[in-house]
């Protein structure tokens, strides 16, 4: 499990997962891959469903593709997708617990915050904006930015660059397996948000069910300059 927390925790930079982390959006997501499986007459059982998670719709396609039958392209899989989601009956995406709290706190304390998603650019900048947190981000890092989707490192090493920080000293707060492992191998402190299993949680300094109840982070100029004053 998660050894101790440092105290105070220190970042220069805060980096953010979308799906799962910031939006509750895991009951829309799995309804709306469900809705694609049995169109197809493909079985969507939760084990299945749950390794989609954190990932590059393109990605999942390319993985399952073999399981559609023939004639299908992935062109008509990603057409169909669009269909279902745009169908206006799925479910809501509300804020996480205490993702409001957190990013005003990361505001006052003047640490940067990025979000690193693996959906596409038009679909990010609708829910930041339909929930009133879009002001919070500095930059974006979209499906639509990276050659490797998660669990790759290359959208968090992305954001690092855009923020002028170093990987090792920013925190990211994930929810999947493969975005606490695209956070693991960028080489920042990874905290885990929500249930992951224990050997997820191994990857992370700690666990938080309510974002609010993350430990107070300081930026790590201000640290040190308290360490040599005292």
């Amino acid at each position: 499990m998660p050894g101790p927390i440092p105290s105070p925790l220190t970042a220069d930079a805060a980096l953010f997962d979308l799906d799962g982390t910031l939006i509750d959006s895991e009951p829309r997501s799995r309804e709306l891959w469900k809705r694609l499986l049995t169109a197809h007459g493909i079985a969507s059982t939760p084990d299945l469903l749950t390794s989609f998670g954190g990932r590059r719709s393109a990605d999942v396609i390319a993985e399952q593709f073999h399981r559609f039958g023939p004639g299908v392209t992935q062109d008509d899989i990603r057409r169909d997708l669009r269909r279902f989601e745009e169908a206006g009956d799925l479910p809501e995406a509300p804020l996480m617990r205490g993702a409001r709290t957190l990013l005003e706190r990361l505001h006052d304390e003047g640490i940067p915050a990025a979000l690193v998603t693996s959906g596409g650019l038009a679909y990010a900048t609708h829910h930041l904006a339909r929930l009133g947190i879009d002001a919070y981000f500095a930059t974006l890092v979209t499906a639509d930015d990276v050659t490797h989707g998660k669990p790759d490192p290359e959208g968090y090493l992305l954001a690092c660059r855009r923020l002028g920080v170093a990987p090792t000293q920013t925190v990211i707060f994930e929810d999947s397996a493969a975005g606490i492992e695209a956070a693991r191998a960028s080489g920042a402190t990874c905290i885990a948000v929500g249930s992951p299993t224990p050997a997820l949680g191994t990857h992370a300094v700690c666990v938080v069910a309510d974002l609010a109840e993350t430990a107070r982070l300081r930026r790590t100029s201000d640290v040190t300059r308290w360490i040599s004053n005292n």
